[in-house]
Protein backbone atom coordinates (compact mmCIF):
# COMPACT_ATOMS: atom_id res chain seq x y z
CA UNK A 1 0.00 0.00 0.00
CA UNK A 2 2.88 2.08 0.69
CA UNK A 3 4.40 1.82 -2.56
CA UNK A 4 0.85 2.74 -4.24
CA UNK A 5 1.15 6.06 -2.41
CA UNK A 6 4.47 6.75 -3.60
CA UNK A 7 3.42 6.19 -7.04
CA UNK A 8 0.71 7.98 -7.13
CA UNK A 9 2.95 11.01 -5.42
CA UNK A 10 5.45 10.51 -8.52
CA UNK A 11 3.80 8.91 -11.65
CA UNK A 12 3.86 11.15 -14.66
CA UNK A 13 -0.26 11.48 -15.80
CA UNK A 14 -1.29 10.62 -19.63
CA UNK A 15 -3.89 12.19 -21.59
CA UNK A 16 -5.34 10.86 -24.41
CA UNK A 17 -6.81 13.63 -27.24
CA UNK A 18 -9.43 12.58 -28.96
CA UNK A 19 -10.46 14.55 -32.85
CA UNK A 20 -10.78 13.86 -36.60
CA UNK A 21 -9.07 16.98 -36.91
CA UNK A 22 -5.79 16.42 -37.40
CA UNK A 23 -4.95 20.46 -36.99
CA UNK A 24 -7.13 20.61 -33.65
CA UNK A 25 -4.37 17.95 -32.58
CA UNK A 26 -1.44 19.05 -33.68
CA UNK A 27 -2.17 22.55 -32.18
CA UNK A 28 -3.42 21.02 -28.55
CA UNK A 29 -0.04 18.80 -28.92
CA UNK A 30 1.96 22.16 -29.44
CA UNK A 31 -0.09 23.91 -26.75
CA UNK A 32 0.67 21.09 -24.15
CA UNK A 33 3.90 20.18 -24.52
CA UNK A 34 6.30 21.16 -21.58
CA UNK A 35 3.15 20.07 -19.28
CA UNK A 36 4.02 17.56 -16.55
CA UNK A 37 1.88 14.59 -18.16
CA UNK A 38 2.15 12.65 -21.46
CA UNK A 39 0.21 13.45 -24.33
CA UNK A 40 -1.52 10.48 -26.64
CA UNK A 41 -3.76 11.32 -29.86
CA UNK A 42 -6.27 9.63 -31.31
CA UNK A 43 -8.29 10.89 -34.75
CA UNK A 44 -11.38 8.55 -33.74
CA UNK A 45 -13.49 7.30 -31.27
CA UNK A 46 -12.29 3.92 -32.11
CA UNK A 47 -9.01 4.07 -32.15
CA UNK A 48 -8.99 5.70 -29.00
CA UNK A 49 -10.19 2.84 -27.60
CA UNK A 50 -7.78 0.98 -29.33
CA UNK A 51 -5.03 2.89 -27.66
CA UNK A 52 -7.06 2.37 -23.98
CA UNK A 53 -7.25 -1.33 -24.17
CA UNK A 54 -3.25 -1.10 -24.53
CA UNK A 55 -2.41 1.21 -22.01
CA UNK A 56 -3.76 2.89 -18.78
CA UNK A 57 -4.66 6.82 -19.33
CA UNK A 58 -5.89 9.28 -16.73
CA UNK A 59 -7.77 11.35 -18.77
CA UNK A 60 -9.49 11.65 -22.11
CA UNK A 61 -10.21 14.82 -23.94
CA UNK A 62 -12.47 14.40 -26.76
CA UNK A 63 -13.82 16.27 -29.89
CA UNK A 64 -17.87 16.46 -29.39
CA UNK A 65 -18.58 16.00 -33.32
CA UNK A 66 -17.07 13.38 -35.25
CA UNK A 67 -17.76 10.94 -37.72
CA UNK A 68 -18.96 6.76 -36.74
CA UNK A 69 -18.41 7.53 -33.11
CA UNK A 70 -19.18 11.14 -31.59
CA UNK A 71 -17.69 12.54 -28.46
CA UNK A 72 -20.55 11.97 -26.15
CA UNK A 73 -20.88 8.28 -26.91
CA UNK A 74 -17.22 7.73 -26.83
CA UNK A 75 -16.82 9.51 -23.21
CA UNK A 76 -19.82 6.87 -22.17
CA UNK A 77 -18.33 4.08 -23.54
CA UNK A 78 -14.68 5.09 -21.56
CA UNK A 79 -17.21 5.96 -18.39
CA UNK A 80 -18.44 2.19 -18.86
CA UNK A 81 -14.49 0.35 -19.05
CA UNK A 82 -12.65 2.86 -17.06
CA UNK A 83 -14.67 4.34 -14.58
CA UNK A 84 -11.55 6.34 -12.88
CA UNK A 85 -10.28 7.82 -16.15
CA UNK A 86 -11.53 11.62 -16.51
CA UNK A 87 -13.60 12.85 -19.30
CA UNK A 88 -13.68 16.33 -21.06
CA UNK A 89 -15.99 16.70 -24.10
CA UNK A 90 -14.34 19.77 -26.53
CA UNK A 91 -17.27 21.12 -28.76
CA UNK A 92 -17.45 24.04 -31.13
CA UNK A 93 -21.15 24.30 -31.49
CA UNK A 94 -23.97 25.18 -29.11
CA UNK A 95 -25.36 21.28 -29.03
CA UNK A 96 -27.10 20.90 -26.04
CA UNK A 97 -28.56 17.26 -26.81
CA UNK A 98 -24.88 16.25 -27.28
CA UNK A 99 -23.73 18.12 -23.88
CA UNK A 100 -26.90 16.89 -21.94
CA UNK A 101 -25.76 13.64 -23.69
CA UNK A 102 -21.97 13.89 -22.60
CA UNK A 103 -23.13 14.81 -18.62
CA UNK A 104 -25.98 12.05 -18.49
CA UNK A 105 -23.90 9.11 -19.91
CA UNK A 106 -20.52 10.01 -19.91
CA UNK A 107 -20.35 11.75 -16.70
CA UNK A 108 -18.04 14.54 -17.55
CA UNK A 109 -15.58 16.61 -15.80
CA UNK A 110 -15.86 19.39 -17.02
CA UNK A 111 -16.87 20.57 -20.93
CA UNK A 112 -15.16 23.45 -23.20
CA UNK A 113 -15.65 25.21 -26.07
CA UNK A 114 -13.99 26.17 -28.45
CA UNK A 115 -12.07 28.34 -29.50
CA UNK A 116 -10.61 27.72 -26.12
CA UNK A 117 -8.41 29.56 -23.96
CA UNK A 118 -5.03 28.32 -23.81
CA UNK A 119 -4.42 29.02 -19.83
CA UNK A 120 -7.95 28.32 -19.05
CA UNK A 121 -7.40 24.64 -21.34
CA UNK A 122 -4.15 24.13 -19.37
CA UNK A 123 -5.84 24.95 -15.74
CA UNK A 124 -8.88 22.76 -16.32
CA UNK A 125 -6.78 19.71 -17.83
CA UNK A 126 -4.54 20.31 -14.45
CA UNK A 127 -7.41 20.79 -11.92
CA UNK A 128 -8.76 17.24 -13.10
CA UNK A 129 -6.06 15.46 -12.91
CA UNK A 130 -5.07 16.70 -9.95
CA UNK A 131 -8.91 15.05 -8.70
CA UNK A 132 -8.25 12.31 -10.13
CA UNK A 133 -5.25 12.42 -8.20
CA UNK A 134 -6.68 13.01 -5.19
CA UNK A 135 -9.56 10.20 -5.72
CA UNK A 136 -7.15 7.45 -6.61
CA UNK A 137 -5.35 8.54 -3.26
CA UNK A 138 -8.94 8.04 -1.55
CA UNK A 139 -9.44 4.81 -2.76
CA UNK A 140 -6.21 3.69 -1.68
CA UNK A 141 -6.41 4.70 1.86
CA UNK A 142 -9.50 3.54 2.22
CA UNK A 143 -8.26 0.32 1.18
CA UNK A 144 -5.48 0.43 3.65
CA UNK A 145 -8.69 1.35 6.37
CA UNK A 146 -10.26 -1.73 5.16
CA UNK A 147 -6.93 -4.12 5.59
CA UNK A 148 -6.33 -2.39 9.26
CA UNK A 149 -10.43 -2.98 10.18
CA UNK A 150 -9.81 -6.61 9.26
CA UNK A 151 -6.62 -7.13 11.59
CA UNK A 152 -7.33 -4.27 14.28
CA UNK A 153 -9.82 -6.42 16.67
CA UNK A 154 -7.38 -9.73 16.74
CA UNK A 155 -4.34 -7.25 17.55
CA UNK A 156 -6.56 -5.12 20.07
CA UNK A 157 -7.53 -8.69 21.66
CA UNK A 158 -3.79 -9.96 22.08
CA UNK A 159 -2.67 -6.31 23.41
CA UNK A 160 -5.58 -5.35 25.88
CA UNK A 161 -4.48 -6.96 29.05
CA UNK A 162 -1.37 -5.39 28.45
CA UNK A 163 -2.90 -1.83 27.73
CA UNK A 164 -5.13 -2.11 30.56
CA UNK A 165 -1.85 -2.64 32.80
CA UNK A 166 -0.45 0.67 31.25
CA UNK A 167 -3.29 2.61 31.65
CA UNK A 168 -4.18 1.55 34.68
CA UNK A 169 -0.79 2.83 35.48
CA UNK A 170 -0.99 6.24 34.06
CA UNK A 171 -4.18 6.38 35.63
CA UNK A 172 -2.53 6.02 39.16
CA UNK A 173 0.30 7.82 38.07
CA UNK A 174 -2.31 10.70 36.99
CA UNK A 175 -4.04 10.95 40.32
CA UNK A 176 -0.87 11.51 42.00
CA UNK A 177 0.33 14.01 39.92
CA UNK A 178 -2.92 15.86 40.64
CA UNK A 179 -2.96 15.70 44.31
CA UNK A 180 1.36 16.82 44.15
CA UNK A 181 -0.93 19.77 42.06
CA UNK A 182 -2.88 20.52 45.35
CA UNK A 183 0.06 19.95 47.69
CA UNK A 184 2.09 22.70 45.61
CA UNK A 185 -0.61 25.05 45.43
CA UNK A 186 -1.47 25.31 49.11
CA UNK A 187 2.61 25.19 50.16
CA UNK A 188 2.88 28.32 47.29
CA UNK A 189 -0.32 29.78 49.00
CA UNK A 190 1.65 29.78 52.56
CA UNK A 191 4.59 31.47 51.24
CA UNK A 192 2.53 34.20 49.39
CA UNK A 193 0.46 34.62 52.93
CA UNK A 194 3.73 35.68 54.42
CA UNK A 195 3.21 38.67 52.46
CA UNK A 196 0.48 39.59 55.00
CA UNK A 197 0.64 40.58 59.29
CA UNK A 198 -0.47 36.61 60.93
CA UNK A 199 -3.38 38.42 61.21
CA UNK A 200 -4.44 38.79 57.73
CA UNK A 201 -3.51 35.59 56.93
CA UNK A 202 -6.64 33.68 55.00
CA UNK A 203 -5.46 30.77 52.92
CA UNK A 204 -5.21 28.40 55.53
CA UNK A 205 -8.20 28.61 56.89
CA UNK A 206 -9.83 28.97 53.82
CA UNK A 207 -8.46 25.90 52.53
CA UNK A 208 -9.56 23.83 55.83
CA UNK A 209 -13.39 25.07 55.24
CA UNK A 210 -13.90 24.36 51.76
CA UNK A 211 -12.81 20.97 52.60
CA UNK A 212 -15.07 20.63 55.79
CA UNK A 213 -17.73 21.65 53.41
CA UNK A 214 -17.19 19.59 50.81
CA UNK A 215 -16.75 16.63 53.00
CA UNK A 216 -19.94 17.59 54.49
CA UNK A 217 -21.95 17.16 51.49
CA UNK A 218 -20.06 14.74 50.40
CA UNK A 219 -18.74 16.45 47.13
CA UNK A 220 -16.27 14.25 44.22
CA UNK A 221 -13.05 14.21 44.56
CA UNK A 222 -12.53 16.49 41.31
CA UNK A 223 -14.58 19.29 42.66
CA UNK A 224 -13.17 19.12 45.89
CA UNK A 225 -9.46 19.04 44.24
CA UNK A 226 -10.99 22.01 41.91
CA UNK A 227 -11.80 24.25 44.73
CA UNK A 228 -9.19 23.44 47.34
CA UNK A 229 -6.59 24.85 44.67
CA UNK A 230 -9.06 28.12 44.19
CA UNK A 231 -9.20 28.99 48.06
CA UNK A 232 -5.42 28.11 48.27
CA UNK A 233 -4.64 30.57 45.32
CA UNK A 234 -7.41 32.55 45.09
CA UNK A 235 -5.89 36.20 45.79
CA UNK A 236 -2.26 35.20 43.92
CA UNK A 237 -3.49 38.38 41.75
CA UNK A 238 -3.17 40.75 45.11
CA UNK A 239 0.70 39.77 45.18
CA UNK A 240 1.66 42.45 42.79
CA UNK A 241 -0.16 44.97 45.11
CA UNK A 242 1.75 47.56 47.69
CA UNK A 243 1.58 46.21 51.47
CA UNK A 244 -0.61 48.86 52.51
CA UNK A 245 -3.83 47.85 50.31
CA UNK A 246 -3.08 44.46 51.10
CA UNK A 247 -4.19 45.06 54.25
CA UNK A 248 -6.63 47.53 53.78
CA UNK A 249 -10.49 46.51 54.06
CA UNK A 250 -11.81 46.50 50.65
CA UNK A 251 -14.56 49.51 52.13
CA UNK A 252 -12.10 51.81 52.52
CA UNK A 253 -10.02 51.47 50.03
CA UNK A 254 -8.84 55.02 47.79
CA UNK A 255 -10.76 55.25 44.16
CA UNK A 256 -7.29 55.12 42.86
CA UNK A 257 -6.97 51.70 44.16
CA UNK A 258 -10.49 50.63 43.40
CA UNK A 259 -10.12 49.34 39.58
CA UNK A 260 -6.80 47.65 40.58
CA UNK A 261 -8.90 45.49 43.32
CA UNK A 262 -11.63 44.91 41.10
CA UNK A 263 -8.98 43.44 38.89
CA UNK A 264 -7.49 40.76 41.07
CA UNK A 265 -9.72 37.59 40.09
CA UNK A 266 -9.18 38.18 36.59
CA UNK A 267 -5.24 38.92 37.34
CA UNK A 268 -5.12 35.69 39.45
CA UNK A 269 -6.69 33.23 36.81
CA UNK A 270 -4.34 34.76 33.87
CA UNK A 271 -1.59 33.77 35.84
CA UNK A 272 -3.27 29.97 36.58
CA UNK A 273 -4.86 29.59 33.01
CA UNK A 274 -1.23 28.44 31.73
CA UNK A 275 -0.86 24.98 33.73
CA UNK A 276 -3.67 22.57 32.55
CA UNK A 277 -4.87 20.93 35.70
CA UNK A 278 -5.63 24.31 37.21
CA UNK A 279 -7.53 25.75 34.51
CA UNK A 280 -11.21 25.22 36.06
CA UNK A 281 -10.07 26.16 39.42
CA UNK A 282 -8.82 29.08 38.03
CA UNK A 283 -12.92 29.61 36.38
CA UNK A 284 -13.59 29.15 39.81
CA UNK A 285 -11.36 32.57 40.82
CA UNK A 286 -12.45 34.31 37.93
CA UNK A 287 -16.05 34.25 39.49
CA UNK A 288 -15.51 34.20 43.00
CA UNK A 289 -16.11 38.08 43.37
CA UNK A 290 -19.61 37.85 41.27
CA UNK A 291 -22.61 38.88 43.56
CA UNK A 292 -25.78 36.73 43.29
CA UNK A 293 -27.77 39.74 42.17
CA UNK A 294 -25.36 40.50 39.14
CA UNK A 295 -24.03 43.54 40.84
CA UNK A 296 -20.16 41.92 41.25
CA UNK A 297 -17.19 41.65 38.96
CA UNK A 298 -15.80 40.68 36.58
CA UNK A 299 -18.66 39.58 34.65
CA UNK A 300 -21.66 40.96 36.77
CA UNK A 301 -22.79 37.28 35.97
CA UNK A 302 -25.81 36.56 38.11
CA UNK A 303 -27.41 33.63 40.01
CA UNK A 304 -26.98 30.27 38.22
CA UNK A 305 -24.93 31.77 35.85
CA UNK A 306 -22.37 32.12 38.28
CA UNK A 307 -20.43 29.21 38.28
CA UNK A 308 -21.34 26.51 41.46
CA UNK A 309 -17.72 26.72 42.67
CA UNK A 310 -17.43 30.47 42.39
CA UNK A 311 -20.70 30.78 44.90
CA UNK A 312 -19.08 28.63 47.06
CA UNK A 313 -15.99 30.32 47.48
CA UNK A 314 -17.33 34.03 47.98
CA UNK A 315 -19.44 32.82 50.77
CA UNK A 316 -16.02 30.98 52.70
CA UNK A 317 -13.57 34.15 51.19
CA UNK A 318 -15.94 36.68 52.61
CA UNK A 319 -16.72 34.55 55.97
CA UNK A 320 -12.54 34.42 56.21
CA UNK A 321 -12.15 38.30 54.96
CA UNK A 322 -14.77 39.43 57.07
CA UNK A 323 -12.70 38.46 60.52
CA UNK A 324 -9.79 39.44 59.33
CA UNK A 325 -11.00 43.31 58.67
CA UNK A 326 -10.31 42.75 54.75
CA UNK A 327 -13.85 43.62 53.39
CA UNK A 328 -15.01 45.80 56.38
CA UNK A 329 -13.33 48.40 58.63
CA UNK A 330 -14.10 46.33 61.61
CA UNK A 331 -13.18 43.03 62.23
CA UNK A 332 -16.35 40.75 63.15
CA UNK A 333 -16.33 37.72 64.74
CA UNK A 334 -17.29 34.44 63.35
CA UNK A 335 -21.04 34.71 64.14
CA UNK A 336 -21.08 38.33 63.29
CA UNK A 337 -19.80 37.48 59.81
CA UNK A 338 -22.59 34.57 58.89
CA UNK A 339 -25.25 36.63 60.56
CA UNK A 340 -23.94 39.48 57.85
CA UNK A 341 -24.09 36.74 55.00
CA UNK A 342 -27.58 35.51 56.45
CA UNK A 343 -28.34 39.04 55.91
CA UNK A 344 -27.03 39.88 52.42
CA UNK A 345 -28.26 35.78 51.08
CA UNK A 346 -29.87 36.70 47.87
CA UNK A 347 -27.76 40.16 47.24
CA UNK A 348 -24.51 38.95 47.51
CA UNK A 349 -24.94 35.27 47.96
CA UNK A 350 -26.39 31.88 46.70
CA UNK A 351 -29.61 32.01 49.61
CA UNK A 352 -29.87 27.80 48.54
CA UNK A 353 -25.74 27.64 49.90
CA UNK A 354 -26.12 29.57 53.38
CA UNK A 355 -27.93 27.46 55.24
CA UNK A 356 -25.33 23.84 54.69
CA UNK A 357 -22.36 26.49 54.70
CA UNK A 358 -23.61 27.99 58.21
CA UNK A 359 -23.42 24.04 59.28
CA UNK A 360 -20.21 23.67 58.01
CA UNK A 361 -18.71 26.56 59.91
CA UNK A 362 -20.04 25.55 63.26
CA UNK A 363 -18.51 21.86 62.47
CA UNK A 364 -15.19 23.79 61.63
CA UNK A 365 -15.11 26.49 64.34
CA UNK A 366 -15.98 25.73 68.12
CA UNK A 367 -16.74 29.65 68.50
CA UNK A 368 -19.36 29.39 65.93
CA UNK A 369 -22.95 29.62 68.19
CA UNK A 370 -25.06 30.59 65.41
CA UNK A 371 -27.93 27.83 64.92
CA UNK A 372 -26.55 26.93 68.66
CA UNK A 373 -29.99 26.48 70.32
CA UNK A 374 -29.03 28.06 73.60
CA UNK A 375 -27.98 31.00 72.17
CA UNK A 376 -30.16 33.70 70.50
CA UNK A 377 -29.21 37.14 68.71
CA UNK A 378 -31.05 40.13 70.02
CA UNK A 379 -30.71 43.90 69.13
CA UNK A 380 -30.14 46.25 71.95
CA UNK A 381 -33.54 47.40 72.45
CA UNK A 382 -34.62 43.40 72.87
CA UNK A 383 -32.40 43.35 76.08
CA UNK A 384 -33.90 42.64 79.60
CA UNK A 385 -32.02 42.75 83.41
CA UNK A 386 -30.23 39.56 83.51
CA UNK A 387 -29.55 37.91 80.35
CA UNK A 388 -26.03 36.48 80.09
CA UNK A 389 -23.74 37.45 77.17
CA UNK A 390 -22.63 34.39 75.17
CA UNK A 391 -19.73 36.21 73.52
CA UNK A 392 -17.70 39.39 73.30
CA UNK A 393 -19.60 42.27 72.37
CA UNK A 394 -17.26 44.94 70.44
CA UNK A 395 -17.81 48.54 68.93
CA UNK A 396 -17.61 49.07 65.16
CA UNK A 397 -14.15 50.41 65.64
CA UNK A 398 -12.76 46.99 67.53
CA UNK A 399 -13.09 48.35 71.04
CA UNK A 400 -14.15 45.97 73.51
CA UNK A 401 -17.20 46.69 75.13
CA UNK A 402 -18.06 43.72 77.01
CA UNK A 403 -16.69 40.51 77.81
CA UNK A 404 -18.65 36.86 77.27
CA UNK A 405 -20.73 35.82 80.28
CA UNK A 406 -21.27 39.39 81.52
CA UNK A 407 -24.90 39.76 83.01
CA UNK A 408 -26.92 42.63 82.07
CA UNK A 409 -28.92 44.81 83.71
CA UNK A 410 -31.20 47.59 82.57
CA UNK A 411 -28.87 50.85 83.35
CA UNK A 412 -25.69 49.10 81.26
CA UNK A 413 -28.66 48.23 78.38
CA UNK A 414 -29.29 51.98 78.02
CA UNK A 415 -25.83 52.45 78.14
CA UNK A 416 -25.55 50.56 75.38
CA UNK A 417 -28.44 51.91 73.39
CA UNK A 418 -26.96 55.11 73.48
CA UNK A 419 -23.36 54.48 72.57
CA UNK A 420 -25.16 52.18 69.66
CA UNK A 421 -27.02 55.76 68.64
CA UNK A 422 -24.04 57.70 68.70
CA UNK A 423 -21.69 55.95 67.42
CA UNK A 424 -24.32 55.13 64.44
CA UNK A 425 -24.08 51.38 64.59
CA UNK A 426 -26.53 48.37 65.17
CA UNK A 427 -25.07 45.50 67.60
CA UNK A 428 -26.20 41.66 66.97
CA UNK A 429 -25.92 40.96 70.31
CA UNK A 430 -25.62 37.27 71.41
CA UNK A 431 -27.41 36.29 74.69
CA UNK A 432 -27.15 32.58 76.71
CA UNK A 433 -30.62 31.16 76.78
CA UNK A 434 -31.98 29.28 80.21
CA UNK A 435 -31.04 25.79 79.92
CA UNK A 436 -35.55 25.18 80.72
CA UNK A 437 -35.96 27.55 77.66
CA UNK A 438 -33.97 25.61 75.01
CA UNK A 439 -34.72 22.23 75.76
CA UNK A 440 -38.63 23.67 75.51
CA UNK A 441 -37.62 25.09 72.01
Amino acid sequence: MDEQLAKLSTEKPTILLVDDEESILNSLRRLLRGQPYDVLLAGSGAQALEIMAAQPIDLVMSDARMPGMDGATLLAKVHDMYPTTSRILLTGYADLPTIIKAINEGQIHRYIGKPWNDDELKLILQQALEHQRLERLTQVQNEQLKTLNATLEKRVESRTGELQQTADMLDLAYEELKRSYVTGTEVFSLLANLRLPKDKQTNRQLIDLIRVYCNAQAMDEVSTRDLTMAAALYNIGKLSWTDSMMTAPADRLHSTDRDLYRAYPTQSESLLMTLEPMKDAARIIRHHQERYDGSGFPDHLKEEAIPFGSRLLKLAVDFIELQKGLILERQMNSDEALLYIQKYAGRLYDPSLVDDFIQACAKFLSDVTLGDPTVKVLTTRELADGMVLARNLNADNGMLLLNAGKVLNLPLVDKLIAFEAMEGAKYAIFIKVPEETANLS
